[in-house]
Parts: C-alpha cells; sequence; structure tokens
C-alpha cells in the first residue's frame, strides 16, 4: 500500500480529547504520524487535501448481519463490508446466525478469509451455543483463538436461566463479552410490532416492552454472580430496560448497551402505512421510548450506536406486515441520521457522537481500533460534518434495500474510507 498523507483537516479522535487542525500519515497499514499543517514531509505518500473536512477514527458498528455464509442472495461479506466503507465503517462485528451457524473456528475464519473479499475489517462473533439453540455451549477457546470476539445467540436469546449463567461464566475466563438479544420469546410469538393502541388499531399483536426488559433484569440478577462477566445488551429499545442497565452500571456491574440509529430516529408511528420495512426486532417503540434512547445516548448510559443491518431480499419483505422478516439496512445512514438527530437537533457535541460510532463501542467489545494515535489501526474517515445529501436505496452498496430511510435529507456525508491502511471507499 502507497502512504496516504491526509492534510488540512479538522481531526477529532474522541478517545485522546484531540480536536484541532492536523496532517495524518498513513503508511504500511499503521497510523505513522499525526503532526500540525505542514509538518510531516512525506515525499513517496499519496496526498489528499481534506480542508474543510473532517478527520476521524474509522467508524466501528459491532453488531452486523452479513448473511454469508448461506444467504448469498441477501447480502456477502464483500457487499455488506462495501456499504459499511461507504458509510464511514472500516470495522464491523458480524453476528453468527449464518447458514450454518457461525459456531466452529472453521466458519470463524472463512469468514476472514482474504477470499471473502471484504472492504472492512470483519470481527466474527461466534454463537454461544451449538446451533444457537440454548442447550449446549461451543467451544470459546477455540473460537477466540479463530478470531471471535464475542458470543452470542443474537436473535435466538438464550432463555434457560443455568445455560445463561453458564454461558457467562464460561465466557468471563476468557473475557469474552456475551452479547444477548433482549427478548422473552416466550412472551412474543407472533407479535410483529410495540404493544400499545396503534397495534390494538392496526389489527396486529404487540410485543410489550416487559418482553425486553425482564430479559436484561434477569441477566444483570445473573451477572452479579459472576466475577469478571461482561454482558453487553444489545440494539436496547424501551426505555424500562435501560433503565435497568443504568442502575447496574451505578452498582458496578460490567454491563454494556448499544441502540439502532431506527430506534433514535423513528417511533412505532412509522409503523401505521404497514410498511414492512419499518418492521424490526425489537420493533419500533413509542415515541417516549425513543426519548429514552435518546437520553441515554446523551448521558453516556449507552456505550455504542450500533446498526444491526440486517438485509433481506425484496420479494421477502414484499409480503403481509406480520409475514414479513425483521430488519433493515443501516450501514450507509448511520452517520448521516446520527449528525442529524444527536447533534444538529440535540446538541450532542461533535466528539461525542464520534465516540459513540468508534472508540466507544471498540472499548466495549475489546477491540484494538477506534483511535487516531500513532501505531494504531490505520482506520480512518474523512467526511463533510456540514453537507446536505439525501439517501436513495437504489444507490446502496448493499445487496437489499430494506431500508425506512429512502428519501430521507440527511447531514454529513462520507469521502474517504481508509481500512488498515487501504483505501476502501472514495467519494468520485
Amino acid at each position: 500500500m502507497r502512504p496516504l498523507l491526509i492534510r488540512g483537516a479538522r481531526v477529532v479522535d474522541p478517545a485522546s480529547g484531540l480536536d484541532t487542525k492536523r496532517d495524518l500519515l498513513l503508511r504500511e497499514g499503521k497510523i505513522a504520524a499525526i503532526d500540525g499543517p505542514g509538518q510531516i514531509r512525506a515525499a513517496d505518500a499519496e496526498v489528499f487535501d481534506a480542508k474543510g473536512l473532517l478527520v476521524a477514527p474509522g467508524l466501528v458498528d459491532i453488531h452486523v448481519h452479513l448473511r454469508e455464509p448461506g444467504q448469498a442472495y441477501k447480502e456477502t461479506i464483500a457487499t455488506g463490508t462495501a456499504a459499511a466503507a461507504a458509510g464511514g465503517f472500516s470495522s464491523v462485528c458480524a453476528m453468527p446466525n449464518t447458514v450454518p451457524v457461525n459456531d466452529t473456528p472453521e466458519i470463524t475464519r472463512w469468514m476472514q478469509s482474504p477470499e471473502r473479499g471484504a472492504s472492512a475489517r470483519v470481527f466474527p462473533v461466534g454463537a454461544a451455543t451449538r446451533g444457537s439453540l440454548g442447550e449446549a455451549l461451543t467451544d470459546y477457546a477455540a473460537l477466540k483463538d479463530a478470531g471471535v470476539v464475542a458470543v452470542t445467540d443474537d436473535g435466538k436469546p438464550i432463555l434457560d436461566d443455568g445455560i445463561m449463567l453458564e454461558t457467562l461464566r464460561a465466557a468471563a475466563v476468557l473475557d469474552l463479552p456475551v452479547i444477548q438479544h433482549a427478548e422473552d420469546t416466550r412472551l412474543t410469538g407472533g407479535c410483529s410490532m410495540n404493544a400499545g393502541a396503534l397495534a390494538f388499531r392496526l389489527g396486529l399483536r404487540g410485543m410489550s416492552v416487559e418482553a425486553e426488559s425482564s430479559l436484561v433484569e434477569r441477566d444483570l440478577d445473573l451477572l452479579k454472580q459472576v466475577k469478571r462477566g461482561h454482558l453487553h445488551v444489545a440494539h436496547l429499545s424501551a426505555g424500562k430496560a435501560l433503565d435497568a442497565v443504568r442502575a447496574a452500571r451505578r452498582a458496578g456491574l460490567r454491563v454494556t448497551c448499544e441502540v439502532t440509529p431506527h430506534h433514535f430516529a423513528l417511533s412505532e408511528e412509522r409503523v401505521a402505512l404497514y410498511d414492512t420495512n419499518a418492521k424490526m426486532n425489537p420493533p419500533l417503540r413509542a415515541e417516549s421510548d425513543r426519548a429514552a434512547m435518546i437520553e441515554g445516548l446523551l448521558d453516556g448510559t449507552v456505550d455504542a450506536i450500533a446498526t444491526d443491518h440486517a438485509p433481506h431480499a425484496a420479494h421477502e419483505k414484499e409480503q403481509e406486515f406480520d409475514r414479513s422478516p425483521n430488519g433493515i439496512t443501516g450501514l450507509e445512514t448511520a452517520l448521516g441520521l446520527a449528525i442529524s438527530i444527536l447533534h444538529i437537533r440535540h446538541r450532542m457535541p461533535l466528539a461525542g457522537v464520534l465516540a459513540l460510532l468508534s472508540s466507544r463501542p471498540a472499548e466495549a467489545l475489546g477491540l484494538k481500533r477506534g483511535t487516531l494515535a500513532p501505531g494504531s489501526a490505520g482506520d480512518v474517515v474523512v467526511f463533510d460534518p456540514a453537507e446536505k445529501w439525501v439517501f436513495r436505496a437504489a444507490e446502496s452498496r448493499s445487496r437489499s434495500k430494506n431500508t425506512p430511510f429512502d428519501g430521507w435529507e440527511l447531514q454529513g456525508r462520507v469521502r474517504l474510507t481508509v481500512s488498515e491502511g487501504k483505501v476502501v471507499f472514495r467519494r468520485g
């Protein structure tokens, strides 16, 4: 890789507190130098003029579904990471609900192979139980040796108290986070949206907030019994569940959590047109829950913005609402939504927004990413924080187009993404 010198930008590195004009040199896949304007000499480097733009650590998404192996008609590792790069993400954590489930070192290594054509670094997350059936634990040591950074059964939450306690204990020995999709599925059978008056009017079965909060509370009770245990709650959507996490953190438990852009951008009202691109799990909640997610992001309770990028083919989404699969794409809209809603509307400092998209998610899962410190991975995003643009789903780099944000005007547009020193996206 040819060295890359990025000149004239405002550099924001939340991990170090840096926010000033700097030049940045990337060489051999690393951050080689960061210094005042005009201070870096590198005659052999390609020069990128970033005057008027902002440089930040490459974004880190700790919850994506790349659908490969087994469902390449929805997404491949190549297409999913191309979408990630276009959205400014240089690293993604891939969930294990593939076909077959990623519960072995062989599948984990296959996902990371150069033959997959990834445009961003893929950190696999391994299944917590074999086949994600919630019965027998997988070999965590072997999975970690192969590259797994956490374990989860994701869309199939671990309901058995004994199995969940065993999972937390086994993962703690290896310092692996346990990610839980907090949903008591015994309470949500046949449900397709948030429980409430709107679900009643639409004739749809509703999923209560208690189905989420009760499992979060159960998991936190179990965590108290595990020395060095680390629970990470995926895609929080209910204020009651967030309150439980907030209290647990105050009590000293090692619990982290994430919120998706769609859960702080949309409420259940978006379902009123039976638009299946507004169907996801957890569902879009009441406006009070959306406000609670924003409050959690603003006050620091939430550790990360994660997209839960979940591509589905058009023929799968074009069904009756209650039969359509859950999930939307999100890698290309996350930064724009975060800037538009959190920074512009709610006045969160830009450094705080970028921390939620880079250093803090990296820290939550123990990834050596999310910083511009010299010697760290050469992961960089260059974007214009003031540029307004319209997202067009038809132009997405994802293989699937299932998004509720088609046609939305967003603020903050990516110009360049670099992953491990390699330019993986360049606008224009």
